[in-house]
């Protein structure tokens, strides 16, 4: 009778760690997914509201909402088991990163030495100073006598040109990945919100040439975006397939 008692207190100890257990994994995976909806909602809120100048000190809000939208990304595609939101969402940010590295080379190297050349020609007495400028008066009358050289401003007018090319470029194929990674969210919470804010980020890039209408789409796009994440709830992650193995042959005596 004893040993039966102690058997039975040895399962029923066995059975409660192990309810303990799963229960806190449930609790752990829950509070994985709270917090990164939290966290990739308020970062897609300071996306929102870095467009204005007035509360946004060099793009330092963006920059952070991109960040916090990256982690909650993360967060997702671990509950999901999905690598490739987190993946996507990334080569969206390194494209974007690229994008503005060409865009701020090229400014510096072909905009800033062409623009110069036209200061020197608007301010005769320029001595290279650019705090001096305040202080010059422009000399307009080259522009009455045609002694301005024209073709002066064609390689800056072609810089700024292939500026805003690669930056339409590149936010065009950042979007395009942002898209895939909200596409593959959407698939997994059965949020639907995720893949209408990746096709208006992705729309608002491609439109981004008529500036007011791609930059409104992609300001709604960050906030069906926000939308979405607070909208996530807590579903059973679906396991990753297991790796199947053949059987092993059968021999015959």
């Amino acid at each position: 009778m004893y040993a039966i008692t102690c058997l039975l207190l040895k399962h029923e100890k066995a059975f409660i760690f192990s309810a303990l257990t799963q229960f806190l994994e449930e609790k752990k995976t829950q509070m994985t997914l709270e917090t990164s909806k939290v966290i990739g909602g308020v970062g897609a809120i300071l996306m929102l509201i870095g467009v204005f100048p007035a509360i946004n000190y060099l793009g330092i809000l963006e920059l952070i909402g991109v960040i916090m939208v990256l982690i909650g990304l993360h967060g997702v595609g671990e509950h999901f088991h999905e690598p490739n939101i987190f993946k996507n969402a990334l080569l969206s940010v390194v494209a974007l990163i690229v994008g503005v590295v060409a865009a701020v080379a090229i400014a510096l190297t072909v905009v800033l030495t062409n623009i110069t050349n036209f200061i020197y020609q608007l301010y005769p007495g320029w001595n290279g100073d650019w705090a001096s400028l305040s202080g010059l008066t422009p000399d307009t009358s080259q522009f009455t006598s045609g002694n301005f050289d024209v073709t002066s401003l064609y390689p800056l007018v072609i810089g700024v040109l292939a500026v805003l090319a690669i930056i339409w470029i590149f936010a065009i194929i950042s979007m395009f990945f942002a898209r895939r990674s909200l596409n593959q969210v959407k698939d997994k919470s059965n949020v639907g919100l995720f893949g209408t804010a990746g096709l208006l980020l992705l729309i608002g890039a491609v439109l981004i040439i008529a500036f007011a209408i791609g930059l409104i789409l992609m300001w709604i796009g960050a906030l069906l975006l926000a939308i979405a994440f607070f909208q996530l709830k807590h579903t059973e992650p679906i396991p990753p397939a297991a790796a199947a193995y053949p059987p092993p042959p059968q021999t015959t005596v």
